[in-house]
């Protein structure tokens, strides 16, 4: 796992990020919403440069997580072969971690959203 300061990406933007809840209501308890993840252990890379971002579809398993799979400069896919996501909502009462997000994507894959969202994402370390 990651320590503290050792991932690179962005932060959802915090003004728009209750829009985004109320325009798509967390399924689980425990509403993550927090960021896009670039690279983990990268204590010596620099923080990302600003990106155009869309949230394009949704993940969800149907039991406990689901994710919004987000559009990074017309890419979906990360450079370590995952895909660019949002942890949307978890139930951490059933062991979850946001970090299965990643597993979620690849083994089940994603739905397209009808209409993409433009969102808004600050550079960040964490």
């Amino acid at each position: 796992m990651a320590k503290s300061g050792s991932v690179i990406g962005w932060k959802l933007d915090r003004a728009l990020r209750g829009d985004l809840l109320a325009q798509f209501p967390p399924r689980y308890p425990d509403v993550d919403a927090d960021h896009v993840t670039l690279q983990v252990q990268a204590e010596r890379a620099p923080v990302p440069p600003e990106v155009d971002a869309t949230i394009v579809g949704h993940a969800d398993d149907g039991k406990s997580l689901e994710a919004m799979v987000v559009r990074i400069d017309g890419c979906t896919d990360r450079p370590d072969g995952s895909i660019f996501h949002i942890t949307w909502s978890l139930d951490k009462a059933q062991g979850r971690k946001a970090r299965e997000s990643n597993d979620l994507l690849k083994e089940r894959g994603w739905h397209r959203l009808e209409h993409p969202v433009p969102i808004s994402l600050d550079p960040a370390r964490f």
